[in-house]
């Protein structure tokens, strides 16, 4: 399926599209070629252009810094992924459910289309908090993937997925400090 249908119907219709996803024969190489390389750029690419050119109230960050900053929070997004994917795993039998890696991270990639995809608010820097709030909607993704892709049973399928909820954010609140710093040396 290309990228476009993917990204359409994993938003707009994610109960059935999650079915799609889990009878597809994938990879790892795959997923990030196809899938998470492209739309993982979306936000560092996009806050890169807004912080240069439009700035926050009045003050904009040279290009070679947010460039810097973009590149360093694009590493470490698709490091995250993969490890989120390896927690979504390992978690999964848990709760009554199968370890398999690249299903986890199918549900990781697919899961995170929205916030992705909202990164376009980082064009102008004032509405990235519209950009965070259409993130939430990729909890909600997880949640709907969960028992699918990592065969959960139902009814454990929502402690599942607060799990994974939970361990990711601290794996992403971890990494983008690590890469907040690394930036905010590259703009010194």
């Amino acid at each position: 399926m290309d990228l476009k249908s993917r990204v359409k119907n994993i938003l707009i219709t994610p109960k059935s599209e999650w079915q799609t996803i889990a009878d597809e024969s994938a990879d790892i190489a795959s997923l990030y070629t196809s899938y998470i390389l492209p739309l993982a750029a979306i936000r560092p690419v996009c806050s890169a252009i807004g912080l240069s050119l439009i700035g926050i109230m009045g003050f904009r960050v040279g290009l070679g810094a947010a460039l810097g900053t973009a590149i360093v929070q694009y590493i470490f997004s698709l490091i995250a992924v993969y490890v989120a994917a390896l927690i979504a795993s390992k978690l999964a039998p848990t709760f009554g459910g199968r370890d398999n890696l690249v299903q986890g991270l199918k549900l990781i990639a697919y899961s995170a289309t929205a916030s992705w995809v909202a990164g376009v608010f980082g064009l102008i820097p004032m509405l990235a908090i519209l950009g965070a709030l259409v993130s939430l909607y990729s909890l909600y993704l997880l949640f709907a993937g969960a028992a699918v892709m990592m065969s959960v049973p139902e009814d454990r399928a929502v402690g599942y997925a607060a799990s994974v909820i939970i361990a990711t954010i601290g794996v992403f609140l971890i990494l983008f400090y690590v890469a907040a710093s690394i930036g905010m040396r590259a703009m010194m």
